[in-house]
């Protein structure tokens, strides 16, 4: 299948699944702007504003453009930095939230290898409008299967890699994280490994989207995670300053 991308696909994607957010900002940022002329007060204070809402609209649509549209990503180039020898890949598992625009892509990278893709998305506790959205017009990878997050149904050590791509920082609660990861470690061959690539609660993603960093979470609470599942073996690689892929194995 065809797997290029449309020219803006991710910047487009974000404003299509966080559009409620867009229209709130507009809406306040058209109250101050009615307000300002009905009532005296401070063009410094009004101005000061007026460029911090714009800056909380816009600068989230660039950042996602350059991580999205022109970093690469999508390209799997960062792949080569995660030490994988693509002759030995026998079994892939790609694990998201509903959203998938990636298992085509790894299955054109490890054509030798059988992918499996799962879907660990629960109506009842992954509430976030955006990941509603997006499962409306996500491609569906043939065979996807359903799955609770704390029970992938596979045998024990039966992956060589498992993909994590900006999907589970949607599972919120710590201790059904723990559970998940404690079912990937389970799946992970003695050699096989963890790939997982998200924004995380840090600076650069505080500067990019303002409140809306507090989405991702940070480093530690990552690293405390896969520790508790079992991992012994947590390494970053900075993908942008905005993105950060984790190389977990057992």
């Amino acid at each position: 299948m065809e797997t290029k991308r449309r020219k803006f696909q991710g910047v487009l994607n974000i404003l299509s699944f966080n559009r409620h957010f867009y229209i709130i900002g507009i809406g306040i940022l058209a109250l101050i702007m009615i307000s300002h002329q009905i009532s005296e007060w401070s063009d410094y204070l009004y101005w000061l504003i007026i460029a911090a809402f714009l800056y909380g609209l816009i600068m989230p649509l660039i950042v996602s453009a350059y991580v999205y549209d022109f970093s690469g990503y999508y390209n799997f180039q960062w792949l080569k930095n995660c030490s994988v020898d693509e002759s030995k890949v026998r079994q892939i598992l790609n694990i998201n939230a509903g959203f998938d625009e990636t298992s085509y892509i790894i299955k054109d990278n490890f054509p030798q290898a059988d992918l499996k893709v799962f879907d660990f998305y629960d109506a009842k506790r992954h509430t976030e409008p955006a990941i509603v959205r997006a499962r409306k017009v996500s491609f569906v990878y043939p065979d996807t299967q359903q799955m609770q997050s704390n029970s992938i149904p596979l045998p024990d050590q039966s992956a060589d890699i498992i993909f994590l791509l900006s999907a589970v920082h949607e599972i919120r609660s710590h201790k059904e994280k723990v559970l998940f990861l404690k079912e990937c470690y389970r799946l992970c061959k003695t050699d096989g490994k963890i790939i997982m690539v998200e924004h995380l609660r840090d600076l650069p993603n505080f500067l990019a989207f303002s409140v809306g960093f507090t989405h991702f979470f940070s480093k530690a609470v990552w690293k405390n995670a896969f520790s508790s599942a079992g991992f012994v073996s947590f390494r970053e690689i900075k993908f942008t300053p905005f993105m950060s892929i984790f190389i977990c194995t057992p």
